[in-house]
């Protein structure tokens, strides 16, 4: 894939290709209820994103979504059939975006499926990764609802990107990091380097990325060396993805990086058969899902 198919797209828990760009699915590391991907996954797909029990994907402005149904999140209800732009997979529940309205469906434990009103017009972008959700007004305003549903004020004007951690968040303003929730684990204590020129940004479960100059910046919990990025993923990045315990991030050629627990090898995407050039990659709870243009090309 050319490098200019590439875009970052930090304001959705997904991983996006550029729209002219379409492909498959492939994923590997440790579930117990995924054993997907979904057939009809495996190509003409744009948008991926991964949760921690299920795997969504967006073709053709449609949602799919396999891996576990306790709490029905892979009954995808009629409105999110058509029309979605973005998809964004958190713990068991799922949202889509449709002409600026968020669509939510699954476990709605501490209300994540319970869309505010301010956030069913006007929206540009959406994130979930656990039991809380966000969205992203027109005019910069971020809006939360489940478990975490707090916005600090500096949050509520000319925001550009938004991501939902574990219990943490983190927007994107004028270049620079805010991130608010829990932070028990440094998560929320933005480092002086992500401060500005940032372009990206992405929450996992207890730690956090940004991306400035092509490099991930990381900080927070760091027990599986999250934290310590690679020698890799500091230059020519275009797209990062944290996930629970471990990171991906896309680098301009198609290649992926991985670092992080890798217990079930979901931080080392070679050691599967899975390699570039990949059009997008997302990032759950020791698995993982990437967008290739010919899924079944060899390494």
């Amino acid at each position: 894939m050319a490098a200019a198919a590439l875009v970052a797209v930090p304001f959705v828990s997904s991983a996006s290709a550029a729209a002219e760009d379409t492909g498959g699915v492939l994923e590997w590391g440790y579930s117990n209820y995924i054993s997907g991907p979904s057939p009809d996954a495996l190509e003409g797909v744009t948008s991926v994103s991964m949760g921690s029990m299920d795997a969504m994907a967006l073709k053709d402005g449609q949602v799919l979504v396999w891996g576990d149904n306790n709490f029905g999140q892979t009954e995808v209800p009629a409105a999110a059939a058509s029309g979605v732009s973005a998809i964004a997979a958190g713990w068991a529940h799922e949202l889509a975006l449709k002409n600026g309205g968020v669509l939510a469906w699954g476990n709605d434990w501490y209300g994540q499926t319970d869309v505010p009103a301010e956030a069913q017009s006007d929206v540009v972008a959406i994130s979930t990764s656990a039991m809380h959700s966000l969205a992203l007004k027109a005019g910069g305003r971020v809006v939360g609802w489940g478990l975490r549903s707090d916005v600090p004020a500096e949050a509520t004007s000319g925001v550009t990107a938004v991501s939902a951690g574990g219990d943490h968040s983190l927007a994107l303003k004028n270049g620079g990091v805010i991130a608010w929730g829990s932070d028990n684990f440094g998560q929320s204590d933005v480092p002086a380097d992500a401060r500005s020129g940032v372009t990206a940004v992405s929450a996992g479960h207890q730690h956090s990325l940004a991306l400035k100059d092509g490099r991930v910046i990381a900080w927070g919990r760091n027990d599986n060396h999250q934290a310590e990025v690679p020698e890799a993923a500091q230059s020519d990045v275009v797209a990062i993805d944290a996930g629970w315990t471990f990171n991906l991030a896309l680098k301009s050629n198609g290649d992926v990086v991985g670092w992080g627990s890798n217990d079930q090898l979901e931080s080392d995407p070679l050691s599967n058969g899975i390699c570039g050039p990949l059009l997008a990659a997302s990032a759950g709870d020791r698995f993982s899902v990437v967008l290739k243009a010919d899924p079944s090309a060899p390494c």
